[in-house]
């Protein structure tokens, strides 16, 4: 981990000797990826050195705490900032540890002089108070900021704070398990370039929770928007969060959600033009919502529990429909009608969960290009 390398520069060199133990640090052939476990009572923390040329670095901190390098937080980054440049990172997850957010602020600082593009933050705990932001962004540029499990004594305020450390420009936030979404959206500022939010596996999340997450015109350039298994109820509920928040993707992924029929005398809504995909897979559904867009070039249905082919007035007009999973094309089903555009065999829905807890931005939609 970068921090941590930096962090072992700072520190008395007491704090980096101990005795001869099982490395906690991996590196493979290549230098490409570096895998820590500081599971040990007293954790070799000077192993963390055969990372700095690693372009991949996943650190797991044991669930410890990391108070004793709060010495170094102080410290002017500049100091180091030439051997931070010429490190290769360009990937970081930190997992599994109780970090105080003054060392956060550090860590961000820190990285500010790195070429780092992907940052994943992990089964962390954030204690304290954050620091008072600087004038300006002095965090790394990053693509990507995923974070799962990750408590922040700030409550809901830990993303616009967070957000005045990073520098404009990233395009992916993948937010899951969070321990609270409900963003003060006077404080957030706008994400300009962001194209894909993710957050799946927030099953707590709703529709309600959704409005009060999509602060209103601070994701103005929004493609793709995830919400596997975020406790999502009904197609027609999003499209509503959505409008409010004058966001337009074009791909919305609704799929793991327990979707039912909009209540009687329910709002309609008018679905966003530039959507495109709508994928509502394993979402139990028996039939058709009611109220999708008129048009789309992708609607995915599978692993429904849909009885009987849906009529051609249930379907929006739609170039690429997907029903593989249902029970009317299971060959062993009572409603088996086969598909003249398949095979006959039924790619088999039991495996479903197991897509749930994964990010959905990267599995369903995209991942940004190539480092540089």
């Amino acid at each position: 981990m970068v921090l941590l390398c930096l962090l072992l520069l700072l520190l008395p060199p007491a704090l980096c000797v101990s005795e001869p133990a099982l490395e906690p640090c991996e590196v493979d052939d290549e230098d490409f990826r570096c895998f820590c476990n500081f599971t040990d009572p007293k954790p070799e923390w000077s192993s963390a050195f055969q990372c700095v040329s690693a372009v991949e670095v996943e650190i797991h901190g044991g669930g410890r705490s990391l108070h004793q390098f709060l010495k170094a937080a102080d410290t002017d980054p500049k100091q180091y900032a030439d051997m931070v440049k010429a490190l290769r990172l360009r990937r970081l997850t930190v997992a599994s540890a109780q970090v105080p957010a003054i060392l956060v602020a550090a860590f961000l600082r820190a990285l500010g002089y790195s070429r780092l593009k992907e940052l994943t933050l992990q089964d962390l705990e954030v204690t304290g108070a954050t620091p008072p932001p600087p004038r300006e962004a002095t965090g790394p540029a990053l693509s990507t900021l995923s974070l799962r499990n990750v408590s922040w004594a700030t409550g809901g305020a830990w993303l616009a704070e967070l957000q005045q450390w990073l520098k404009p420009g990233l395009k992916v936030l993948n937010i899951a398990q969070a321990h609270s979404l409900a963003f003060p959206c006077a404080q957030l500022r706008t994400f300009p370039a962001l194209t894909a939010l993710d957050l799946s596996d927030n099953p707590r999340l709703g529709e309600r929770g959704l409005t009060a997450a999509l602060c209103p015109h601070k994701f103005p350039a929004l493609q793709a928007l995830v919400l596997r298994n975020a406790g999502i109820e009904t197609p027609n509920g999003v499209c509503l969060a959505m409008a409010v928040a004058g966001v337009q993707p074009h791909r919305l992924d609704l799929s793991h959600n327990s979707l039912r029929a909009p209540a009687p005398g329910a709002p309609g809504c008018a679905w966003p033009s530039t959507l495109t995909s709508l994928n509502l897979s394993f979402a139990g559904l028996e039939q058709v919502p009611k109220g999708l867009p008129a048009r789309l070039s992708v609607l995915d249905l599978r692993c429904n529990k849909l009885n009987r082919e849906p009529r051609p007035e249930e379907l929006p007009k739609v170039s690429n429909l997907t029903l593989d999973g249902n029970p009317f094309l299971d060959p062993e089903g009572p409603n088996y009608r086969e598909d003249p555009m398949k095979s006959g065999v039924v790619p088999a829905c039991a495996h479903s969960a197991l897509a749930v807890g994964m990010s959905g931005t990267f599995v369903v939609f995209q991942r940004v290009g190539g480092f540089t």
